[in-house]
């Protein structure tokens, strides 16, 4: 007996995942495929657009290879804003360019900026122009490599990529659009033309629909390269952090969803536009909402590059040992600005320091000081989330770094907030999925994945990590010149050494 199902597809920096869940909000099965993202400069962060295809048909062969489902939509998500230029048959003319942890684009930020204006960017876009805004990327790519550029007919990030193949339609959502400063109006939620056309001539910007519309349907093509029922309908999808805040309901006034992941995001609901020149606003994934929000350039990547570093067996054994640590990891701080910083400094000549090292000091310690960084950096967000006019009601976590208890408590312990953990932690392949099912049926997030636990912030803690916070503010302020310092001469390497080896990189133009 074959049961319907629904196929839910993200591609994520470290990996892509795919999950097939029931129209009940079953998970079935799920399967993830581990890549790596390619960094061929410092600032730079790039990844073949073929390998998003290649990954999902691997996925969706790998989930129905059973037999026993019967998929009726399919969902995608992926890591964002990218910029993926290709021609107009749909060919990749460069590597995509990925979102807010690729730093190339300082250049065209500081140029737009004086062009046009940051009060007035921000009043049209909603955001002000950082490392995170797609324009500037497409920008870069135009200044950069004219002639590639000139060949360029259309924009894809890895969600409509994935519709693109599936359906043969290009489009985009909403949402992302408004992840493409300068070239969206917030307001009136469509391409802004005027700065559009002068930031990328003869790039043809796709269609714009919301996240759960329906795309198109699966062509006898893709069916065939997939194993998907030809017909099968297509929704449109979205970021991976506006996905992951589908998957758990935190979509109502006065969420704030919190993604543990390779970064760590924040996506909190208003009741109208907020703009803040140090945080991003933006449209909301469902129509009628929008999102204040905020994202860490680092998070998860810290604990993957320490447990490479550190060559251990397995995250487990780490996470004992920052247990054993303590509050304060015996005397250590960090700042987590290991691929500069997004929100709320957008510093991307910011760098990673740890304080406070003595010899006595161990593995857990370190580890223990990466996650209280990843807690003080999401205080810092918060703090500017309300200072900017939002009103944070119930915080609700997500992603992988929610299976562990001590990375959450330490969270809640460092900014005094109580996380609600749903039952399903899956992430955006999970919201891809249930924008899918709403395709065929109605559904209600609340009854796919209700809250499984509450956690709640140590009071005893809040004194110490009020300390601990004032020191992390002051650490970033005293530091900054030099760090900047020490990102002006990391340029002259083409590539960053490998975790764990101690091979010289090879210079360019010493």
């Amino acid at each position: 007996m074959t049961v319907a199902a629904v196929l839910g597809v993200d591609i994520g920096t470290s990996s892509s995942k795919g999950v097939l869940v029931d129209l009940s909000g079953r998970v079935l099965r799920s399967r993830v495929r581990e890549h790596r993202v390619d960094r061929p400069r410092p600032g730079w962060v790039e990844m073949d657009g073929r390998v998003w295809w290649e990954e999902f048909v691997a996925l969706t062969r790998e989930l129905l290879a059973p037999g026993d489902a019967h998929v009726v939509a399919v969902g995608a998500s992926g890591m964002g804003p990218c910029v993926l230029l290709t021609d107009a048959a749909g060919t990749p003319l460069r590597p995509a360019v990925l979102y807010g942890v690729d730093t190339r684009s300082t250049p065209q930020i500081a140029r737009l900026t004086e062009r046009f204006g940051a009060d007035e960017i921000l009043r049209r876009c909603g955001s002000t122009l950082s490392t995170q805004a797609a324009g500037a990327k497409v920008a870069w790519v135009a200044d950069a490599e004219p002639e590639l550029f000139a060949r360029a007919r259309q924009l894809f990030m890895p969600s409509s990529w994935l519709v693109w193949q599936l359906t043969g339609r290009y489009l985009l959502d909403q949402h992302s659009a408004s992840q493409c400063t300068p070239l969206y109006d917030s307001a009136a939620q469509t391409w802004y033309r005027p700065w559009a056309d002068e930031i990328a001539p003869g790039l043809e910007l796709p269609e714009l629909r919301w996240p759960g519309d329906v795309a198109g349907t699966v062509t006898a093509g893709a069916a065939a390269t997939t194993g998907l029922p030809p017909g099968t309908p297509v929704v449109t999808g979205t970021i991976d952090a506006w996905s992951e805040a589908v998957s758990v309901g935190a979509q109502g006034v006065g969420d704030l969803m919190l993604m543990y992941g390779t970064t760590m995001f924040l996506v909190h609901t208003v009741p109208h536009p907020l703009t803040s020149p140090s945080l991003w606003g933006t449209v909301g994934a469902l129509p009628g909402t929008r999102n204040l929000a905020g994202g860490m350039a680092t998070s998860g990547a810290i604990t993957g590059w320490l447990r490479e570093l550190f060559d251990a067996a397995d995250y487990p054994e780490l996470l004992r040992l920052a247990e054993r640590s303590g509050p304060g990891a015996r005397g250590l701080l960090m700042l987590p600005f290991f691929a500069g910083e997004r929100t709320p400094i957008l510093d991307p000549d910011a760098r990673g320091v740890i304080a406070g090292l003595t010899l006595s000091h161990g593995r857990g310690d370190i580890y223990r000081a990466a996650l209280e960084a990843t807690g003080l950096a999401v205080r810092h967000n918060i703090e500017t989330i309300e200072a900017a006019g939002g009103d944070i009601r119930r915080v609700v976590a997500v992603g992988g770094g929610t299976r562990g208890d001590l990375w959450t408590q330490i969270v809640s312990d460092v900014t005094g907030r109580a996380q609600h953990i749903p039952s399903v932690t899956i992430g955006a392949s999970y919201g891809a999925a249930f924008l899918a099912a709403g395709a065929v049926q109605r559904v209600d997030i609340h009854r796919w994945n209700p809250v499984r636990e509450v956690r709640e912030p140590c009071p005893a803690l809040a004194a110490d990590y009020a300390e601990l916070y004032g020191l992390y503010r002051q650490l970033y302020a005293g530091s900054k010149s030099v760090a900047h310092a020490l990102a002006a001469r990391q340029t002259r390497f083409a590539t960053p050494p490998q975790p764990g080896t101690d091979e010289p990189v090879e210079e360019v133009n010493p």
